[in-house]
């Protein structure tokens, strides 16, 4: 009776050592250390635990009693399950938090990104795009009677010349004719006065204002900026400047734009002063084709793409003939090597070790 007695004394002191260790400490704050009966207590183990009196209690009775062993076994291996479970509960979730945590930071920035600099503008199949493709030039043609017919009006190229559309959309005697509709003030003459003549194959387009300063004047304080390089001029030009001319929208809720100018989500802040230009039908074209506003978006940026790049064609024909040359004397260099090493490779030397 004495043994039973003893032995349930053990596991239940034991029992209580692992229960009041499993008491979670946190660092000291003005609430923990106010006085309570649970703090004292949990203190009061502790100091008896940590100077052994308990330990010491624990061994003698363990070192005779084998059969308290199992339950012990048992309470401390749950303990280990349970404080492992515990951190890695908690390491989940500080995971889970960091994820959660970073993806908002990624959307904010991604949110702040979009209105400073604007959406990002899909990418279209440009069709001369390709390593060896060639520029629509029915489409330039389009796009530049829907430039001489929208744009001219307010932006400029003040880097083409008409002669530089000859043999690209126009022939000479058109691109004559139509240099012949405007008047440049040339000069002076011989009596030091300037004076006015028809336009040649060699003057530039037509600037619409006559300086900066008048062009703020007529767009409310807004600059349109000159057409001739604007799609290398911008990021991902080609695909934002389609983007540009056809992603007009109503502002959505929230958003207030204020008077004069219009939102395209396209335009760095939402917010651009020159108004929606294309619209279905606003040009007839020469060849029949259907003016939509996507076609007059397309073919016009296809007018700008050249008028960037107008040598792009004659660049891509002499990079394949040097490409194939270079081919050509890269497979006579190896058959040359080939000729005069193989006699020295194939040879048998013989040493007369005896001689």
């Amino acid at each position: 009776m004495q043994h039973t007695v003893s032995t349930w004394n053990t596991h239940f002191l034991s029992f209580i050592v692992l229960l009041i260790r499993s008491f979670p400490q946190s660092s000291p704050s003005p609430i923990s250390s106010l006085h309570s009966p649970r703090v004292d207590l949990v203190q009061s183990v502790n100091q008896m635990v940590g100077g052994g009196v308990i330990q010491q209690i624990l061994r003698r009775k363990l070192h005779s009693q084998s059969a308290a062993t199992p339950v012990l076994s048992w309470f401390a291996s749950k303990k280990v399950h349970e404080d492992a479970a515990g951190s890695s509960g908690v390491r989940a979730l500080a995971l889970l938090g960091a994820g959660v945590t970073g993806l908002l930071s990624f959307s904010t920035v991604a949110s702040a990104d979009e209105a400073e600099h604007g959406l990002a503008c899909p990418d279209y199949p440009w069709p001369h795009d390709g390593i060896l493709s060639s520029y629509d030039h029915a489409s330039i043609r389009r796009g530049h009677q829907v430039y001489q017919q929208v744009c001219a009006s307010c932006h400029s190229m003040s880097l083409i010349s008409y002669r530089d559309l000859v043999g690209v959309a126009y022939t000479e005697e058109e691109a004559k004719a139509m240099a012949a509709e405007i008047e440049v003030v040339d000069g002076p003459n011989d009596e030091g006065e300037m004076f006015t003549r028809p336009g040649k194959l060699s003057d530039r387009l037509p600037q619409p204002y006559a300086n900066e300063s008048a062009a703020r004047f007529a767009n409310g304080g807004a600059y349109p900026p000159d057409l001739s390089l604007i799609t290398k001029a911008r990021h991902n030009g080609q695909n934002y400047v389609f983007a540009l001319l056809t992603g007009y929208r109503d502002p959505p809720a929230g958003i207030s734009i204020r008077e004069g100018l219009h939102y395209n989500p396209y335009f760095p802040g939402g917010a651009i002063a020159m108004p929606k230009m294309l619209n279905d039908e606003a040009v007839e074209y020469e060849d029949g084709v259907p003016a939509t506003e996507a076609q007059m978006g397309k073919d016009v940026v296809s007018f700008l793409s050249w008028a960037a790049e107008p040598e792009m064609e004659e660049r891509k024909l002499m990079g394949f003939k040097w490409i194939f040359l270079l081919s050509l004397a890269l497979l006579q260099a190896a058959y040359y090597r080939r000729l005069k090493w193989s006699v020295l490779k194939s040879r048998k030397l013989v040493l007369d070790v005896v001689n």
